[in-house]
């Protein structure tokens, strides 16, 4: 598989604790906006600052630097942003050399945009320039704007070692691809993440086995798209890659995302079948049931081929829960259209779903070639649409659970009451339970007795 220099390793907390120690280390504080690749991003991040002398602060009044780590996906994830800059503008007058910078998709896609439109940013740089960051800080410090937004076609951060701030060590997102290939109409991340290529598996081996020693009891494989995978013309794909992982310790949990239906095989279905510690839930985003919208939206795949996917996971894993993306009011979006998403969506019968309006993005092939004419009352019904039926599907998925036990990974404490725990099943449905004897990390077996469009209500068992 070739070969990779692995430095000597230390685990998070030694890092963070041994920086904390240097009294004369600037602070760094950072706020994660985004997907799951944007949260891995950030220990990378923290990671390389360490490194080069910095500590780690939770207080953002205590920070000397800053850093907005973004997402560019939707318009109001960008404008959600703006609005906490104007929120920082007040500390940064407070405080005479408080240096902030935004990283990620949206420095990214707007570049040295930015630092005209924000006059509150010193630095600007991109998902591909985390490694530049500590020599930018010291240009910052003379007052001059630094920028770093060069994509790379290789940069995949392999022989880092995140550093993770989760106190809990229960969840650890691991990278294995970056960028994406398939120029979706309406996404930006191609343009804001680069093109697609895979990490070496050897790091990414490395690295779960690092959060394995740590404590963690769950790893989730992260990519753009997952079953694009490949290292070394084909020595490793996905399913192979996702075979080792899962042999590393029969005890850890292995989840992925996210998915494309066009790439998803047989053979990753049959590999999550052969492994009881590979969650059985997968995230198949579908966008629309309509093969019109499909074609226009460049998915690659058509409805037919995406009902055959479906097939394949319930002849296979027949328990296994699902997931999907759904976009209303895209491009030229009929009635009929519709219908025939809400039409898929009750043949699948999701478990639960990520639903969105269309949010017309800058430079994409949507934004180039069609006209965005839908209207906004339009786009917000038919959203209130299929937000109602999945409303109605997820319950009828969560009822089929009542008098069902489960092992569930414990996560944390409930929202509503310190008294009670919270975890997911290997499904990936959120599970709320009395505490009674389980602590955070635990796997605890709970029994189902009810529950709510959203969650599973039970108890442990002894």
């Amino acid at each position: 598989m070739g070969s990779i220099k692995i430095r000597e390793y230390k685990t998070s907390k030694d890092k963070i604790t041994e920086a904390s120690k240097n009294s004369n280390a600037l602070k760094l504080y950072i706020e994660t906006y985004g997907c799951q690749m944007n949260v891995s991003d950030s220990e990378v991040v923290n990671s390389i600052m360490i490194e080069n002398g910095f500590a780690l602060t939770d207080t953002i009044d205590n920070a000397d630097v800053i850093f907005i780590n973004t997402c560019a996906v939707r318009d109001n994830a960008e404008q959600r942003i703006r609005n906490r800059l104007q929120a920082l503008n007040a500390l940064k007058k407070k405080r005479k050399g408080l240096i902030i910078g935004m990283l990620g998709c949206m420095a990214e896609r707007l570049k040295e945009q930015l630092v005209q439109e924000e006059q509150i940013l010193d630095i600007v740089a991109g998902p591909d320039a985390y490694r530049t960051l500590p020599k930018l800080v010291k240009q910052a410090e003379t007052g001059q704007k630094a920028v770093n937004v060069l994509l790379s076609r290789e940069e995949t951060y392999a022989e880092i070692s995140p550093v993770r701030k989760d106190a809990n060590n229960v969840t650890a997102f691991v990278s294995i691809t970056r960028g994406c290939d398939n120029m979706c109409a309406f996404c930006v991340v191609p343009f804001t993440r680069g093109r697609e290529r895979s990490r070496n598996p050897e790091s990414i081996l490395r690295e779960v086995r690092e959060v394995i020693s740590e404590g963690y009891k769950e790893v989730t494989l992260l990519g753009q798209n997952v079953d694009k995978y490949n290292w070394n013309n084909g020595d490793v794909n996905f399913a192979k890659l996702l075979r080792m992982t899962a042999e590393i310790d029969s005890t850890v949990r292995v989840r992925f995302s996210t998915s494309y239906p066009q790439d998803f095989t047989d053979e990753v279905i049959k590999t999550m079948a052969e492994y009881d510690n590979i969650c059985k839930y997968i995230h198949l985003p579908v966008q629309s049931g309509s093969n019109v919208m499909l074609e226009k939206m460049k998915r690659g795949y058509t409805r037919e081929w995406y009902l055959d996917r479906i097939k394949a996971i319930r002849k296979y894993i027949p328990d296994c829960a699902i997931s999907t993306d759904m976009i209303s009011g895209f491009c030229g979006e009929t009635e009929d259209d519709h219908r025939d998403t809400l039409r898929l969506m009750e043949e699948v019968g999701y478990d639960f779903a990520y639903m969105f309006m269309y949010s017309e993005r800058p430079n994409t092939y949507a934004a180039r070639n069609f006209e965005d004419d839908i209207d906004e009352e339009t786009k917000k019904r038919r959203l209130n649409e299929v937000i109602a039926l999945q409303q109605k599907l997820s319950l009828k998925s969560n009822t089929k659970d009542i008098g069902k036990v489960f092992e569930v990974l414990v996560e944390g404490n409930s929202k509503k009451s310190n008294d009670r725990l919270f975890g997911r099943n290997s499904q990936n449905k959120v599970i709320v339970f009395d505490k009674k004897d389980a602590n955070i990390g635990d796997y605890v077996k709970v029994k189902v007795n009810s529950c709510t469009s959203a969650t599973l209500l039970g108890e442990i068992l002894k």
